[in-house]
């Protein structure tokens, strides 16, 4: 049996921090073997957990010191927030025509945008109806759950 490692992989650390800046998430987590870490940009602080009987080692603060995005869309009673996280598309297929366009006119329940999620397509409809008068969100962009992505007026 080899020997579990006691010290915290800090380069494993770093490289999870620049995933969460380059991809504009507010925490990532990744788990391997017993170990399990999770990096986070909200304002608490998240720590890097083992199971029960591990040695006290493990548990050390991992928290990503970065100022957290403000978007003024989020106050913007006519957003349509993400309701999952996952990946935002704009159209059925690459190269495909979009769902919607700036001045586009929709219709409640007609599809805006696909967000991918854990290899799923989920169709998000609008929920009402109205002019397009801003998209948010580019072609296959994360998005994360709450975040506002098309403006209907």
């Amino acid at each position: 049996m080899a020997d579990k490692k006691t010290g915290i992989d800090q380069a494993l650390i770093r490289d999870l921090a620049n995933i969460l800046n380059e991809t504009d998430l507010t925490e990532i987590e990744v788990e391997q073997d017993d170990l399990r870490v999770r990096v986070s940009r909200a304002g608490t602080p998240h720590y890097v957990q083992a199971p029960v009987a591990a040695p006290a080692a493990y548990a050390a603060p991992a928290a990503v010191a970065a100022a957290p995005v403000v978007v003024d869309a989020r106050n913007n009673k006519n957003a349509v927030m993400a309701p999952m996280v996952g990946t935002a598309y704009l159209s059925p297929a690459p190269g495909a025509r979009p769902f919607i366009e700036v001045g586009a006119t929709v219709k409640e329940g007609q599809t805006i945008l696909i967000i991918e999620a854990m290899k799923t397509m989920n169709q998000i409809p609008a929920p009402r109806s109205g002019k397009v008068t801003e998209i948010l969100v580019q072609d296959s962009s994360p998005v994360e759950y709450g975040e506002p992505l098309i403006v209907i007026e």
